[in-house]
């Protein structure tokens, strides 16, 4: 069976299994990479050695975390070959992600939040700063949202994460307030929670993305903030106010919880608080 065979079936295998579209979209480029470098081969020629032949000049221009990513990718497609019989023996079982050292991830400091507000200039850039920075959502997860799934009496929202796995999020009055006044100025019908200025549809990730570069441009802070940022500042604002990982991993939707806790490090406020009334 040809790599690019191998890939067909394994796309649609995992559309079953719930892989999120952008995953799936991540791992089709994968795909078109491995298949361009070996001349779409079949699958079964493929040898450990040839994988790390790949791999090591991959290594000359990849960043660690995307080498980490190609191998994920690499790994789970031969061992899902192995598996469902295509192939006799998996060449990447002993391949092993490279070593990398833990990045405390980059947040804005409450000032830089509040000039972010203020460059806030329409009621659509409002609602969504306010609502990405006070609900703590990744990016994808607000694009699929739908205006029936606000729960107003409460001030939450139901979203999909990943695995496909439905959460409620909280915002506050800030944002509600600013959500209604966008949500009632707007003439369309589209049902999407966030759409564009012209001819109305549904936000797509890159013009959200556009969006929170345009306000973080005119903020005047002197750093290009990015949507999963806010996030990062959302995680550390509840940790900087005493909420316990296990509710910030719950309001984040991480399944690990030694993902939530590398956020205990951003806190340098309440470390510091500690040293002088212990040391």
């Amino acid at each position: 069976m040809l790599l690019s065979k191998s890939w067909e079936l394994y796309e649609s295998d995992k559309k079953i299994e719930g892989f999120s579209p952008q995953k799936l979209k991540a791992y089709r480029l994968q795909s078109k990479l491995l298949i361009q470098y070996f001349n779409d081969v079949s699958i079964e020629s493929v040898t450990t050695d040839h994988l790390k032949g790949y791999l090591a000049k991959s290594s000359e221009h990849l960043k660690p975390s995307s080498l980490a990513h190609r191998i994920r990718f690499i790994k789970s497609i031969f061992r899902w070959s192995h598996e469902e019989g295509y192939i006799s023996k998996n060449p990447a079982t002993k391949i092993k992600e490279p070593k990398q050292g833990k990045r405390i991830p980059k947040f804005s400091t409450d000032k830089e939040i509040e000039l972010l507000r203020e460059a806030c200039f329409t009621p659509a850039e409002k609602a969504l700063f306010e609502f990405m920075f006070s609900t703590g959502c990744r990016i994808g997860e607000i694009v699929s949202l739908e205006k029936n799934c606000i729960n107003w009496s409460n001030r939450s929202a139901i979203v999909i994460g990943k695995g496909d796995k439905e959460r409620e999020v909280y915002f506050n009055i800030c944002c509600e307030i600013w959500l209604k006044r966008y949500l009632d100025q707007r003439q369309d019908k589209d049902p999407a929670i966030f759409v564009t200025e012209r001819y109305p549809h549904k936000m797509s990730i890159a013009q959200k993305r556009y969006i929170i570069k345009r306000i973080s441009s005119r903020a005047g802070i002197n750093k290009e903030i990015h949507p999963h940022q806010l996030r990062h500042s959302y995680a550390t604002h509840l940790l900087n106010n005493g909420a316990p990982i296990d509710v910030i991993q719950s309001l984040l939707g991480h399944e690990k919880s030694e993902t939530t806790r590398i956020y205990a490090q951003l806190s340098g406020s309440i470390r510091r608080e500690f040293y002088i009334k212990y040391f």
